[in-house]
């Protein structure tokens, strides 16, 4: 039998005063250890001189423990193994752990959690999200990653790191990656920052919430768009502010409505460029009015900037915070979807004055970034590895949503209205009015696919459901194959409602 190792054992308290012998302290310590799980079956133990030695007491009193441990059959002694614990324990230890466990589920029953984190927990399934098949969102093409140049990289700055690299870093992130950064959105998103106010960060969910929590108290209201991204939403529940769903059209968010509901708003987040999950562009009358709100009001916006890079037909949309005059845009990008979402790399342009609040949120939450990942992201960016990948990407992309539309005009047509298809990563499919698109997807889960109902990302009950349907993981051979079955799903959940 495979004998666990021996070399993480848990401490060993001895009273060297007190009146219990030390031989009866170390039987009694490695029985109840035992009984309650700490050391478990086949595990080593250290010999008696060793245990001796680390103990700091006479090899007498253990050799007496343990004769008494072996003598009920706790210890057992193997040629060539050492000394471990018995695979057959002892008949009580079967039964106190079983009072135990029902006294732990006892607390676990009384435990109250915080109630930001209770709002958190879903109120159903989600077996969707427990899919890698087709139609899965924000997940790019990873096996058309460069990962030979990739992992090159990161050996290169493993094999000689410098000390910023390897040691605490910088809070803000490590600088040469903040300068590759500014320098990119500065040409590409039209996004008026210096390197000192990049934010590296895992991801935009990360920054959003450093964000949050230095901005924002519980009760504030913030605008958010519905339907919106539902990370974004976990992310100002656990805030504890009050959500404010404001109504998305072919413009983006409707500001009107926002004012109308709530002008006195703390904060707005949006996503202009590529709404998600509908996939519109915000008007430029709409940017000036949400503009001219927050600077009148003293509000933010948290303009998240996730996957702008992929626009079919046209250059990407300029970003929101280069039109800002008044520094109230907090811009959130990431990495994640355009790379891979295991790299969990983003930032944050963070406005000049709030960089030392920033700074604080982040030495609270996790001191800083990962310095190695970061050297070989700023040299995979600097050697033109990231926008080469982006162009293959863009017509790789390209392609597979022209399939995609294709192949829902072929099977299902009325039947999937086709809603955002001219950018991004995800194109939205509306179904008939009465069909539920949690049944829908449901049932596709069941088959494999990883299509995501539209109500999801909701605040309000939607007047028709729909399918959120990813498209840059899935070929186009997966695709007409998805895409027929789903007419079929589509077809018997209507038969049923």
């Amino acid at each position: 039998m495979k004998r666990a190792s021996a070399i993480y054992f848990p401490p060993i308290a001895l009273d060297t005063r007190g009146k219990q012998p030390l031989y009866t302290q170390l039987y009694d310590w490695f029985r109840q250890a035992i009984l309650d799980g700490r050391l478990r079956p086949g595990q080593r133990v250290p010999s008696t001189r060793s245990l001796a030695g680390e103990l700091g007491v006479s090899r007498a009193p253990v050799l007496g423990a343990f004769d008494q441990l072996h003598a009920e059959g706790y210890l057992q002694t193997t040629v060539g193994a050492g000394t471990h614990i018995a695979a057959s324990l002892p008949e009580d230890r079967s039964k106190l752990p079983v009072a135990h466990a029902r006294t732990r589920q006892g607390r676990k029953r009384a435990r109250r959690l915080a109630r930001s984190t209770a709002a958190l927990i879903p109120h159903q399934a989600e077996p969707w999200f427990q899919q890698m098949g087709a139609f899965r969102v924000s997940l790019p093409a990873l096996d058309h990653f460069p990962f030979p140049i990739w992992s090159g990289l990161l050996a290169r700055h493993s094999r000689r790191p410098k000390i910023d690299t390897v040691a605490y870093g910088d809070p803000m992130g490590y600088r040469p990656l903040r300068e590759t950064i500014a320098e990119y959105l500065g040409t590409v998103r039209a996004v008026r920052c210096r390197p000192e106010q990049i934010m590296v960060v895992a991801g935009s969910q990360h920054g959003l919430q450093i964000a949050a929590r230095a901005l924002l108290d519980p009760g504030d209201a913030v605008w958010m768009e519905d339907p919106g991204y539902p990370g974004a939403r976990q992310v100002l529940m656990s805030t504890e502010v009050e959500i404010v769903p404001v109504p998305v059209d072919e413009e983006g968010l409707d500001v009107k409505a926002g004012v109308a509901k709530r002008r006195d708003a703390r904060a707005a987040y949006i996503t202009p460029s590529h709404q998600y999950p509908l996939g519109h562009t915000m008007s430029a009358t709409r940017r000036m009015l949400l503009l001219d709100w927050a600077a009148r009001s003293g509000a933010w916006i948290l303009e998240d900037d996730y996957d702008s890079e992929y626009r079919f037909g046209s250059r990407p949309i300029t970003s929101l915070q280069g039109l800002d005059a008044d520094e109230r845009v907090i811009y959130i990008g990431t990495f994640s979807k355009v790379l891979f979402p295991a790299l969990r790399m983003g930032y944050v342009v963070v406005p000049e004055d709030l960089i030392p609040a920033f700074r604080a949120v982040r030495e609270a939450i996790d001191i800083f970034p990962p310095g190695l990942v970061q050297a070989a992201l700023a040299e995979f960016i600097e050697e033109g590895h990231f926008a080469r990948h982006i162009r293959r990407m863009k017509m790789l992309y390209a392609e597979r949503r022209e399939a995609l539309v294709e192949a829902i005009a072929e099977h299902i047509g009325d039947g999937l209205e086709i809603v955002g298809s001219e950018a991004g990563m995800h194109l939205v499919g509306l179904l008939p009015a009465g069909i539920k698109d949690v049944a829908v997807c449901e049932a596709a889960a069941a088959a494999g696919i990883a299509a995501i109902p539209l109500s999801s990302c909701c605040l309000r009950v939607p007047r028709r459901g729909g399918l959120v349907l990813g498209y840059a993981h899935t070929n186009p051979d997966q695709i007409g194959e998805a895409v027929q079955q789903l007419a079929g799903i589509i077809h018997r959940t209507s038969k049923h409602r």
